[in-house]
């Protein structure tokens, strides 16, 4: 029997770092590169923490063409 252990960091953790890492990205890029490190993310669950991240005003989301977004970390207020 297997058994799954937590992960040390959060997934909309990861993203941020990438996001600030790498800069902006198409979202099939991004979920590329969250599915190497989290296996276990699906595309639905992916898509919630992009919205949950736009909602909390951390990255913005627009639309490149039909089925292509565009994902980018806002700036921070200093």
């Amino acid at each position: 029997m297997a058994s799954k252990t937590w992960k040390v960091r959060p997934v909309d953790g990861f993203i941020l770092e990438v996001l600030s890492k790498k800069g902006a990205m198409t979202d099939s890029d991004l979920f590329d590169a969250v599915n190497e490190e989290f296996n276990d993310v699906g595309l639905a669950d992916f898509n919630r923490l992009l919205m949950n991240l736009e909602i909390e005003g951390r990255i913005y989301v627009s639309t490149l063409t039909k089925g292509k977004r565009r994902v980018e970390l806002k700036a921070q207020k200093q």
